[in-house]
């Protein structure tokens, strides 16, 4: 029998391990499986780029997103489709509390649905939860590794250039710690499917204090590109994978 492919990742059965890392990013993915112990690309079509490797003894996969909620959406579906179980963002996100600082890590115990893919999935007040094995392993982990980090609440948005001073404004107010894409859609479909996703994130704007991701001159660091950023994204590739190797030792 031949091995059945899913049309946008373009992997089957047996290419993907239980437990899979996702950042946005392509490049990032390429980034997180250098913190393997060893890996293969398993595919790369139309920016979903996918590595499988191990973590000691433990398998271990990483699949790119793409930017927003529809994009990653059809990654949870077909990753889900070719087993997998526990589905983890490894982000960036704007913060919208003043105390959070440039390369600080949020784990995120839910998300606000301000995006427009989960209503294709469940009705308007159906909240976006972070598993609670999967919160609790990446606060084991992070404390395991000495890494700091802030816990609660963030908001997925569709609209990057429509955060307005109106939006941060109420959702500074509602305490949510920060912005970002896709974590919405990770929790309600892994929710709706009795899998376990979560999520970690690091903070490369603040969109209180103004230092905002824009544009930016040629060579200048500021943004994902800051050093502070690039160090905390491979503290939080090390949390995550220090988690995945917790919940498959439960």
């Amino acid at each position: 029998m031949k091995k059945r492919i899913q049309p946008h990742i373009m992997c089957g059965l047996g290419d993907v391990a239980k437990s899979v890392l996702i950042p946005g990013d392509p490049k990032r993915a390429e980034k997180i499986a250098t913190f393997f112990d060893n890996y293969k690309k398993v595919a790369d079509y139309r920016g979903y780029v996918t590595f499988t490797g191990k973590t000691g003894k433990i398998p271990i996969s990483t699949c790119s997103s793409g930017i927003g909620c529809p994009s990653a959406a059809i990654v949870v579906e077909e990753l889900t489709n070719i087993g997998a179980k526990n589905l983890i963002r490894v982000g960036t996100t704007g913060a919208l509390q003043s105390n959070l600082k440039i390369g600080d890590i949020v784990i995120a115990t839910a998300a606000v649905r301000a995006d427009g893919t989960t209503n294709a999935y469940v009705p308007f007040g159906y909240p976006a939860v972070a598993n609670f094995y999967v919160v609790k392993a990446l606060i084991e982990a992070a404390e395991r590794l000495g890494i700091t980090y802030h816990l609660g609440i963030v908001v997925s948005s569709d609209a990057f250039y429509a955060e307005n001073e109106d939006f941060v404004r109420s959702f500074n107010k509602a305490k949510i710690l920060s912005v970002e894409m896709e974590a919405s859609v990770i929790f309600t479909l892994t929710n709706l499917k009795n899998l376990r996703g979560g999520a970690i994130l690091v903070v490369d704007s603040n969109l209180v204090t103004g230092i905002k991701k824009g544009e930016f001159e040629a060579g200048e660091k500021t943004g994902e590109l800051d050093i502070r950023v690039q160090e905390s994204i491979e503290d939080e590739i090390r949390v995550a994978i220090e988690a995945v190797k917790i919940l498959e030792n439960e």
